[in-house]
Protein backbone atom coordinates (compact mmCIF):
# COMPACT_ATOMS: atom_id res chain seq x y z
CA UNK A 1 0.00 0.00 0.00
CA UNK A 2 1.40 3.43 -0.92
CA UNK A 3 2.33 5.72 1.72
CA UNK A 4 -0.47 8.19 -0.07
CA UNK A 5 -3.20 5.44 0.19
CA UNK A 6 -2.20 4.84 3.84
CA UNK A 7 -2.91 8.24 5.27
CA UNK A 8 -6.02 8.25 3.14
CA UNK A 9 -7.37 5.29 4.57
CA UNK A 10 -6.07 7.11 8.16
CA UNK A 11 -7.85 10.34 7.31
CA UNK A 12 -11.11 9.11 6.23
CA UNK A 13 -11.31 6.87 9.65
CA UNK A 14 -10.36 9.91 11.48
CA UNK A 15 -12.82 11.83 9.98
CA UNK A 16 -15.75 8.80 10.23
CA UNK A 17 -15.13 7.34 13.75
CA UNK A 18 -14.65 4.42 12.11
CA UNK A 19 -18.49 4.47 11.14
CA UNK A 20 -18.07 1.94 8.69
CA UNK A 21 -18.39 -0.49 11.63
CA UNK A 22 -21.47 0.32 12.85
CA UNK A 23 -23.23 -1.03 9.85
CA UNK A 24 -24.76 -4.69 9.95
CA UNK A 25 -23.00 -7.05 8.23
CA UNK A 26 -24.18 -10.13 6.44
CA UNK A 27 -21.67 -12.67 8.86
CA UNK A 28 -23.26 -16.03 7.12
CA UNK A 29 -26.86 -16.76 5.67
CA UNK A 30 -28.97 -19.92 4.75
CA UNK A 31 -29.00 -20.12 1.92
CA UNK A 32 -25.36 -19.07 1.06
CA UNK A 33 -25.22 -17.05 -1.99
CA UNK A 34 -25.12 -19.18 -5.36
CA UNK A 35 -26.29 -22.10 -3.43
CA UNK A 36 -28.04 -24.79 -4.85
CA UNK A 37 -31.27 -25.89 -2.92
CA UNK A 38 -33.87 -28.57 -3.28
CA UNK A 39 -37.38 -28.94 -2.36
CA UNK A 40 -40.66 -26.77 -1.79
CA UNK A 41 -39.75 -24.93 0.98
CA UNK A 42 -36.48 -23.48 2.76
CA UNK A 43 -35.72 -22.23 6.14
CA UNK A 44 -34.13 -18.68 5.95
CA UNK A 45 -31.24 -17.57 8.06
CA UNK A 46 -29.09 -14.25 8.04
CA UNK A 47 -26.67 -13.56 10.94
CA UNK A 48 -25.22 -10.11 11.47
CA UNK A 49 -22.25 -8.83 13.01
CA UNK A 50 -24.42 -6.99 15.44
CA UNK A 51 -27.96 -6.42 16.69
CA UNK A 52 -30.20 -5.53 14.81
CA UNK A 53 -34.04 -3.78 14.34
CA UNK A 54 -36.03 -6.35 13.52
CA UNK A 55 -38.88 -4.77 13.10
CA UNK A 56 -37.84 -2.32 10.97
CA UNK A 57 -36.25 -4.87 8.56
CA UNK A 58 -37.60 -7.27 5.79
CA UNK A 59 -37.13 -9.94 3.33
CA UNK A 60 -37.97 -10.04 0.03
CA UNK A 61 -37.98 -12.90 -2.39
CA UNK A 62 -37.62 -12.13 -6.26
CA UNK A 63 -38.68 -15.43 -8.35
CA UNK A 64 -38.58 -16.87 -11.32
CA UNK A 65 -40.20 -14.08 -13.53
CA UNK A 66 -39.24 -11.23 -11.06
CA UNK A 67 -42.05 -10.69 -8.92
CA UNK A 68 -41.28 -10.05 -5.41
CA UNK A 69 -43.03 -11.51 -2.14
CA UNK A 70 -42.38 -9.98 1.05
CA UNK A 71 -41.58 -12.91 3.87
CA UNK A 72 -42.72 -12.79 6.99
CA UNK A 73 -40.51 -12.69 9.76
CA UNK A 74 -39.95 -15.62 12.60
CA UNK A 75 -40.08 -13.57 15.86
CA UNK A 76 -37.96 -16.25 17.54
CA UNK A 77 -34.59 -14.82 15.54
CA UNK A 78 -32.15 -13.79 17.83
CA UNK A 79 -31.67 -10.29 18.23
CA UNK A 80 -28.60 -10.26 15.46
CA UNK A 81 -30.41 -12.73 13.16
CA UNK A 82 -33.45 -12.86 10.27
CA UNK A 83 -35.69 -15.83 9.87
CA UNK A 84 -38.32 -16.67 7.32
CA UNK A 85 -39.15 -19.76 5.44
CA UNK A 86 -40.01 -20.01 1.79
CA UNK A 87 -42.50 -21.85 0.74
CA UNK A 88 -44.01 -23.28 -2.67
CA UNK A 89 -40.84 -22.97 -4.91
CA UNK A 90 -40.33 -24.63 -8.02
CA UNK A 91 -36.92 -25.13 -9.80
CA UNK A 92 -35.13 -22.00 -10.70
CA UNK A 93 -33.05 -19.02 -10.39
CA UNK A 94 -34.06 -16.69 -7.06
CA UNK A 95 -32.97 -13.51 -5.22
CA UNK A 96 -33.31 -13.19 -1.25
CA UNK A 97 -33.35 -9.35 -0.97
CA UNK A 98 -32.65 -8.10 2.73
CA UNK A 99 -33.07 -4.85 4.46
CA UNK A 100 -32.30 -3.92 7.85
CA UNK A 101 -32.01 -1.32 10.54
CA UNK A 102 -28.91 -1.20 12.80
CA UNK A 103 -29.44 0.24 16.27
CA UNK A 104 -27.34 3.61 15.46
CA UNK A 105 -30.01 4.08 12.57
CA UNK A 106 -27.92 2.98 9.54
CA UNK A 107 -29.59 0.57 6.93
CA UNK A 108 -27.83 -2.15 5.38
CA UNK A 109 -29.34 -4.10 2.54
CA UNK A 110 -27.67 -6.93 0.40
CA UNK A 111 -28.96 -9.71 -2.03
CA UNK A 112 -28.42 -13.42 -1.64
CA UNK A 113 -29.20 -15.24 -5.38
CA UNK A 114 -29.97 -19.15 -4.92
CA UNK A 115 -31.09 -21.80 -7.66
CA UNK A 116 -34.06 -24.42 -6.32
CA UNK A 117 -33.02 -27.79 -8.27
CA UNK A 118 -34.81 -30.73 -8.22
Amino acid sequence: MGLFRLVSLVACLALTGGGAEAHAIVLNSTPRPDAIVSGRELAIEIRFNSRIDAGRSHIKLFGREGAAVSLPLDESASEDMLKARATGLAPGSYRLHWQTLSPDGHISQGDIPFRVDR
